[in-house]
């Protein structure tokens, strides 16, 4: 396998309808409001930004079986926000920064903010939880706890580790959603999920014909473009049975493991050649530019510029 060949040339299964994406919606006071706001049947994170407030209640729907995390990103009145569940009005208080919601879309979720305000919504599909369940080896969870304004230090965390991608150009690839779609999805499990089992964990990586076979998927990916699902499919795991296993293996994520490569083929790219380092962003499978040097100087510490003699 030819590590040094342009990453120009992926071989990429086509992505399938249901990949996850992100999106950033700002509302003013001119801004249409539906009744109801749908989302999509896939995993989805919206940051959904308003200066005015909402005139009225929103209902959220998805197509699917599925959880919604909501989590503010600024403080609220308990003047200026409620919520309702099952046609039930849940009783709160002001609104903190950081503060999560849990709730089923089976319960026909409202809400209403009658001031400015900025959340980040998650739709998680039921389907994607239930095969993390069987794979922790909790079996089907019936049952999800209901919460509202809860102090979740795990989904405040999250939240703030993905907030620089949403809005930006340079937004995650499939696979690095995918990747945090299974951190979110555990922990969801694990603290609202009403579970009959206690997980059981397997602490074996993969195989030596599961490595050989993932890295080829990478190495032919290197743009990012193919799904957790596909490796996983290839070395006959569940998703969430491979994230773990190739992190065992590789003592990093598949995602992460996937940029060092792009980071190692920029830095041959620097040394050998006399390539822009606009070319060599492109060439190494970054968006562009700004992408690749946020990326470098995060796994190496240094502006590329700083380590173009870096072998």
């Amino acid at each position: 396998m030819d590590k040094s060949a342009s990453l120009k040339a992926d071989k990429t299964p086509q992505t399938s309808p249901e990949a996850p994406f992100t999106t950033f919606i700002q509302l003013d006071r001119k801004s249409p409001v539906p009744s109801a706001f749908r989302t999509a049947g896939t995993f989805t994170i919206v940051r959904l930004q308003s200066s005015a407030g909402l005139p009225d209640r929103i209902t959220k729907l998805s197509p699917v079986p599925a959880l919604l995390v909501s989590v503010s990103l600024k403080s609220l009145p308990s003047s200026s926000y409620q919520v309702w569940a099952s046609d039930k009005l849940i009783p709160t208080s002001a609104v903190h920064p950081f503060r999560s919601n849990v709730i089923d879309f089976d319960s026909q979720p409202r809400c209403w903010a009658g001031s400015a305000f900025d959340y980040v919504h998650y739709s998680v599909p039921r389907k994607g939880l239930d095969d993390i369940a069987e794979d922790l080896g909790f079996g089907r969870v019936s049952d999800y706890r209901l919460a509202v304004l809860e102090d979740d230090l795990v989904v405040a965390q999250i939240t703030k580790s993905i907030l620089p991608f949403l809005g930006r150009g340079d937004h995650l690839s499939v696979l690095a959603l995918d990747q945090f779609s299974i951190i979110l999805g555990a922990h969801l499990l694990q603290q609202y999920g009403v579970l009959q089992k206690t997980a059981r964990y397997s602490k074996g990586g993969l195989a030596p014909w599961q490595k050989r076979r993932a890295l080829e998927l990478l190495y032919e990916n290197m743009h990012g473009r193919i799904r957790l699902s596909d490796i996983a499919r290839e070395c006959g795991l569940s998703v969430s049975h491979f994230a773990r296993s190739f992190k065992t293996s590789f003592g990093i994520s598949a995602h992460r493991w996937l940029i060092q490569q792009r980071i190692d083929y920029a830095k041959r790219l620097m040394t050998q050649t006399s390539l822009s380092l606009v070319d060599i962003a492109t060439e190494s499978g970054f968006k562009d530019q700004a992408v690749f040097t946020r990326s470098f100087h995060q796994f190496v510490g240094l502006a590329p510029e700083d380590g173009a003699g870096i072998s």
